[in-house]
């Protein structure tokens, strides 16, 4: 399997496998490929990276910039998506992991994400207090701060989020 950042060519493949690894999820209204096609035409897909096996785009994970009233410089995992065929075998892991590294060596000061607690908190994602988003159950919107948090308040994703 091969991480690497997705090319011009790769659009396709991802909003074809977002769609393809949401469909029918319980937490999924459907928006998730177009939320990455928003990101990209507003220049605010920070990161985008993809899993390839044999030629095949089977994995992809966003990061983009998320505002809030502390120190900036913080960003939002998602949507992450793996080929259904391809589930459980580790590629949703291989792929956080890779761009939270890169968000590090980037100089973030921190991620968020919302999603499932059990799973994002193999990564360090913790429910912080410091750090807050309206509507959802707080268990669910979780952060991963590469240093201290400074702050405090509502975060706001990019508009593509709707």
């Amino acid at each position: 399997m091969i991480l690497r950042p997705e090319s011009p060519s790769d659009r396709a493949a991802i909003q074809a496998l977002t769609a393809a690894a949401f469909d029918g999820h319980p937490h999924s209204d459907g928006s998730e490929p177009r939320i990455i096609g928003a990101l990209r035409d507003a220049g605010a897909l920070t990161l985008s990276l993809v899993a390839e096996v044999d030629g095949q785009v089977v994995g992809h994970a966003a990061f983009s910039p998320v505002e809030w009233p502390g120190e900036g410089d913080w960003f939002g995992l998602g949507p992450v998506s793996v080929a259904p065929d391809r589930q459980n075998q580790g590629i949703g892991r291989r792929l956080i992991e890779a761009g939270l590294d890169e968000l590090r060596r980037g100089g973030a000061r921190g991620c968020v994400v919302m999603g499932e607690p059990a799973y994002y908190g193999r990564f360090g994602f913790v429910q912080d207090p410091h750090l807050t988003y309206p509507g959802p159950p707080p268990e669910y919107f979780m952060a991963l701060a590469f240093g201290g948090i400074k702050g405090s308040g509502d975060v706001r994703y990019h508009p593509a989020f709707g």
